[in-house]
């Protein structure tokens, strides 16, 4: 199959069991469909959507510049590649309250799990950059309102984020994080906590799950999987991992290669095309001789 033969009404009903299950759910980011295959493949949970890293995608900073279209079309292309939910990083909603209710409409059309929304203004910046600000409480609150009211499948997870912790202190991100619980967010998501004492402020204020950013290279401590379960954090992601891996790998690449004039020395580092093609199911690829490394087709 070319395609997920899970529905994305099943694939919500999932995401909601596991963020009751008290186990962590890990999301890495998925860069593309093809990434998002190897997600799954690995054993992972769920797949993450990116805000940051659907900017560097097209060449942009992360400062607020892509659309609802460009995020909507990308997060369907990804979703479709899955069996696993799919949360997606809507920024701000793309707007006020009404952007906002057309976002959550666009994204449940994706076929994706759940987004998350955050208080910053729009535009906004990535939440590990510094010169970030936030709008005030109750203009975040109607977005979450907005959010919530828009939906129309129950399940589909609204996710509140709160940029304050960088701008006004931990004490107004964890006022904020009650008052978007309130507002009907199912899941918490606090940026740029510093450690996992902050974590612990979060836990302890809201009764809704809540998620823990681990990005590298931030102004969050990377905590492992069995310090989060053990803080009570319900879902982690890894935004830009296989991005900053992926990157790194071609850089080197093309460097050798300029070097070298050949890219023989680089086959073993490379994915086969027979794992390539088995990567999306394509059966009539050929019969595979190791012995010339390739396919016969």
């Amino acid at each position: 199959m070319l395609h997920s033969t899970t529905s994305p009404t099943d694939k919500r009903s999932a995401f909601r069991a596991a963020l009751a299950s008290g186990r962590l759910q890990r999301f890495p980011g998925a860069f593309n469909p093809l990434s998002a295959r190897l997600v799954q493949r690995a054993g992972f949970e769920g797949v993450y959507v990116s805000g940051a890293v659907l900017a560097a995608d097209l060449g942009l900073p992360d400062i607020g510049l892509t659309t609802l279209t460009e995020v909507a079309g990308r997060s369907q292309q990804i979703a479709r590649m899955t069996d696993l939910p799919a949360l997606v990083d809507a920024d701000t909603g793309f707007g006020e309250p009404m952007n906002v209710a057309r976002t959550v409409q666009a994204l449940e059309d994706a076929g994706v799990a759940g987004l998350h929304l955050e208080d910053q203004v729009n535009p906004k910046r990535c939440g590990h950059l510094d010169g970030k600000e936030v709008v005030d409480r109750d203009t975040a609150v109607r977005r979450i309102s907005a959010a919530v009211t828009a939906r129309r499948d129950p399940n589909f997870v609204i996710a509140a984020r709160t940029d304050a912790r960088g701008v006004l202190g931990m004490a107004e991100a964890v006022e904020r994080a009650r008052a978007y619980q309130d507002a009907g967010a199912d899941l918490i998501f606090p940026e740029a906590m510093a450690d996992a004492a902050e974590f612990e402020r979060i836990r302890s204020a809201v009764d809704v799950p809540i998620l823990a950013n681990m990005t590298e290279f931030g102004k969050s401590e990377l905590l492992s999987t069995s310090t989060l379960e053990s803080l009570g954090v319900n879902l982690v992601i890894y935004p830009v991992t296989l991005l900053r891996l992926a990157m790194r790998a071609a850089e080197d690449g093309l460097a050798s290669i300029a070097e070298r004039g050949e890219q023989t020395e680089l086959l073993d580092r490379m994915q086969h095309r027979r794992e390539l093609y088995d990567l999306v199911d394509y059966a009539g690829y050929g019969t595979f001789d190791s012995s010339v490394h390739d396919f016969r087709v």
